[in-house]
């Protein structure tokens, strides 16, 4: 590990994508290609303790980037799918 954090600008949408489905894929022990953008949580057979699992390791990982990264306990209703949960990531980093 290099004692230089990440910046910030050298994620995009891809790169937040890869980030969610290879988080995912460690949680539900599936392959990341095999996680379609579009597929609910649900359908992935991930339970309230696999999203909570999936937020603690967004956090952790995308902390390197941004100091402090948190996604908000209140937000965590919304975000039903893949997509959503990259979606409000690329949102809170403000990523193009």
């Amino acid at each position: 590990m290099t004692a230089d954090a990440p910046n910030p600008s050298s994620l995009d949408r891809a790169a937040i994508l890869g980030i969610v489905r290879d988080q995912l894929g460690e949680i539900l022990e599936k392959n990341p290609n095999d996680i379609p953008e579009d597929e609910s949580f649900t359908d992935l057979g991930a339970d309230s303790l696999a999203l909570i699992e999936l937020v603690e390791a967004l956090e952790e990982h995308l902390a390197t980037y941004s100091a402090g990264f948190h996604i908000d306990d209140e937000d965590l209703e919304g975000l039903l799918s893949v997509r959503d949960a990259v979606d409000y990531v690329v949102a809170k980093l403000q990523v193009a």
